[in-house]
This record gives structure tokens, C-alpha cells and sequence, in this order.
């Protein structure tokens, strides 16, 4: 973690797998209200769960994807688009877990304008530029998904603070 990262991330927010599930199927039933869809385009790599559990909850056999890279850790850096996608996304929702700072957002957006833009997770920075989401996080919160931890001993707060 780089010195820039230490004073952006204040919180952690850790999701289970399980809220995650809960998460998207609540999303599931707001999306449902403003189907039918004609297809999903997941936001790799976090978009694939979350497009996984709403595809199966709104009955959705089309999926795609638009492979973006732009984290390295808890670092944001320059914005790799590694797999587009054709279209203007007429019909189809554009899903990721989470829209952070914006910059990702902004860029599918560019790809595919037509789209409905979903996501679990927003932060303040990037919630503008999405259509649907479920739960608002601070800028500041270090949002840990269930595929990035693992559940392992932690100290007790006790011996933490004597250390």
C-alpha cells in the first residue's frame, strides 16, 4: 500500500459472501421492476458475481463482458481496456460491483451509453454515473469483497495496542 493509499482508505467495509448474495438479489429485484432486459455486460473482474446472481434471478442467458484493468492492490492507476464490447447498449444492463471513483464508470459509459449502469456498492465520487445501486459507502472506505479475504486470527485489541 503506498503512502497515497494509506490516506484515501480511513475504513474498511468487509462483505461476506453471503450479504454479497443478499446485496445482489436486492438489486436483483429493483432491476427486475425495469426489465425485460435483453442482456447483461459484466465489468471484469468484479462485475462477474454480481452479474452471475442477477442473470440468475431475472432469468438472463445473454451475458458479456467489457475486461477493464485499473487496480493493482488498493492502487488506482491508468485505465486498461483489455476486452470492449459492440453495441450501444440498447436493451442491456452494464453491471459491476462497485463505482468508486468514477473513472471506470465513465469510460463504459463512453462504450456503452444506452446501457443501464448497476452496481451493488457506490461511493459519492462515482454514484452520479450509475442508474441503480443498493448501498451507498463512504469515499474514504476500503470496500474488502469476499474474493479478495480470507477468514484467518486476528489479535485481540488488547495485544493489538501493546504492540
Amino acid at each position: 500500500m503506498t503512502d497515497a493509499t494509506k490516506n484515501v482508505y480511513h475504513r474498511t467495509y468487509p462483505i461476506s459472501w453471503e450479504q454479497l448474495h443478499r446485496d445482489a438479489r436486492a438489486l436483483s429485484w429493483r432491476l427486475h421492476e425495469m426489465g425485460p432486459w435483453q442482456g447483461i455486460i459484466a465489468i471484469t473482474r468484479g462485475g462477474l458475481v454480481p452479474a452471475a446472481i442477477i442473470a440468475r434471478e431475472l432469468e438472463i442467458r445473454l451475458v458479456d463482458t467489457i475486461c477493464i484493468a485499473s487496480y493493482a492492490g488498493r492502487d488506482q492507476g491508468e485505465i486498461q481496456v483489455l476486452k470492449p464490447t459492440s453495441g450501444d447498449g440498447t436493451g442491456w444492463l452494464l453491471v459491476d460491483d462497485l463505482v468508486d471513483t468514477g473513472k471506470t464508470a465513465r469510460l463504459v459509459r463512453k462504450m456503452v451509453p444506452k446501457a443501464h449502469f448497476a452496481t451493488i456498492y457506490a461511493k459519492p465520487a462515482g454514484r452520479p454515473l450509475v442508474d441503480t445501486f443498493m448501498t451507498e459507502v463512504s469515499q474514504d472506505t476500503w470496500i474488502l469483497f469476499p474474493w479478495d479475504s480470507e477468514i484467518q486470527f486476528v489479535q485481540p485489541i488488547v495485544e493489538r495496542n501493546n504492540t
